[in-house]
């Protein structure tokens, strides 16, 4: 068993200044690279109260390390929401949803609270929501969430404006009745209309996100 201290001290090891730098440009308060991060996290294997300790340090990196390593039905509701309002980093968000809250028993239950909050709160929500389009629409009032996207994702803050894109564009992606009515909230708010895409990748402007993918799973069929 690992102690905190050994396990800070291997990651004051990882740090790198030019990837801190970085990493900043894009929000995110961390210097480690994350391949050899999760190679850390494959030697620790899973470490309950290790990962407790590591996410009380409050420093991103530790917390990161501790997606890894905890054992995610062991958190209760309440010990998760506390956690993700305490959370700065997108990049931290993101791991913590896919490998602590996904994994888990209660994302059902925190997704529509964490969907109406802020920034990052509120990206966590959507993130859970566009998860549940995707794979298990079922229960699901799309047109609720079209209307909701449609009235606050034009003013949304800029992590939870990413997300609620994110699940528009997959609404019409994989719900043909609803897909109209998704480009048409796409075109109408404009969110991320100019967002420069790399050579290869679909813009994240939802109409051009829905039509490109919708033509890949045609000519897939």
């Amino acid at each position: 068993m690992s102690t905190i201290k050994d396990v800070m001290r291997e990651l004051a090891v990882l740090e790198d200044p030019k990837m801190r730098e970085a990493n900043e440009r894009r929000g995110d308060d961390h210097g480690v690279n994350l391949t050899r991060l999760r190679t850390l996290a494959k030697r620790l294997k899973t470490q309950h109260e290790l990962a407790l300790q590591l996410w009380a340090t409050g420093d991103t990196a530790a917390r990161l390390l501790a997606t890894l390593v905890c054992k995610p039905k062991a958190f209760s509701a309440a010990e998760l929401d506390a956690m993700v309002r305490d959370i700065g980093s997108p990049k931290l968000l993101d791991w913590f949803i896919v490998n602590v809250v996904k994994p888990g028993r209660h994302a059902e239950e925190l997704r529509p609270g964490w969907k109406d909050g802020d920034d990052l709160v509120g990206r966590a929500g959507w993130s859970l929501t566009t998860d549940r389009v995707v794979r298990n629409a079922e229960g699901l009032d799309l047109d609720a969430l079209l209307d909701q996207i449609e009235e606050e994702m034009k003013q949304a803050p800029a992590q939870k404006q990413w997300a609620m894109n994110h699940c528009l564009a997959e609404i019409g992606i994989h719900h043909p009745e609803c897909r109209r009515r998704a480009i048409g909230i796409g075109e109408r708010l404009a969110v991320l209309m100019d967002y420069p895409a790399s050579p290869g990748c679909t813009p994240p402007y939802a109409p051009v996100w829905i039509a490109e993918m919708v033509r890949r799973r045609e000519e897939g069929a």
